[in-house]
């Protein structure tokens, strides 16, 4: 039986980002974990955690689950936080040994001392943009793709060695016209190509 954590990257503010939406999407998620046989613990970024307690959590989970709302194009700043201390702390233990190099063999690579090689992790998101600024050189992405866009998050997971699983995005948040229960089937559906 494998374990999942969900992480709540959720930051609030008062009649913006309430995390209502973000909270429907980890009610999903866990159903779907706990129906497919899995073990799950969840995180709130937006509470008094403890670093220790969150580090054992990323020791024991083979699965982890990043939702957050993209905030000026990256993550809420308290979830920034969040994996500052956490990727930090578990460092020598549960995150990543080093760098990966070596003063005694040059084929070892900056980016290759990660200690989470048999993990894998997805990134599931709300963004306020459409879909259509992404894979699109006239957007204001500038062609990057979505995963292109969110690099910095991918490449934290990376350098502790875990790999990518597919990206669940939601677009158009503010628009008033988002079906919900096609989302959360969208979702699910991405779970289930990733976990089943």
């Amino acid at each position: 039986m494998a374990n999942v954590l969900i992480i709540n990257g959720h930051q609030r503010y008062d009649n913006i980002a309430e995390g209502k939406l973000t909270q429907t999407f980890i009610d999903a998620q866990n159903e779907f974990c706990l129906k497919n046989g899995f073990e799950v613990k969840n995180s709130i970024v937006e509470s008094d955690y403890d670093v220790q307690e969150e580090i054992e959590k990323f020791a024991w989970a083979d699965y982890i689950i990043l939702q957050y709302p993209v905030f000026w194009m990256g993550v809420p700043w308290i979830t920034k936080k969040y994996i500052d201390e956490v990727f930090s702390g578990g460092a020598g233990r549960v995150t990543y040994m080093n760098d990966g190099r070596s003063q005694d063999d040059s084929s070892k690579k900056y980016g290759s001392g990660g200690l989470m090689k048999e993990k894998k992790y997805m990134l599931s998101l709300t963004y306020n943009c459409p879909a259509s600024e992404f894979d699109n050189k006239e957007g204001f992405f500038d062609g990057l793709t979505l995963d292109e866009a969110n690099v910095a998050v991918h490449k934290t997971f990376q350098f502790c060695g875990a790999k990518p699983l597919q990206t669940y995005s939601v677009h158009d948040i503010f628009k008033g016209d988002m079906d919900i229960d096609s989302e959360v089937e969208k979702l699910k559906t991405i779970l289930s190509q990733n976990f089943l």
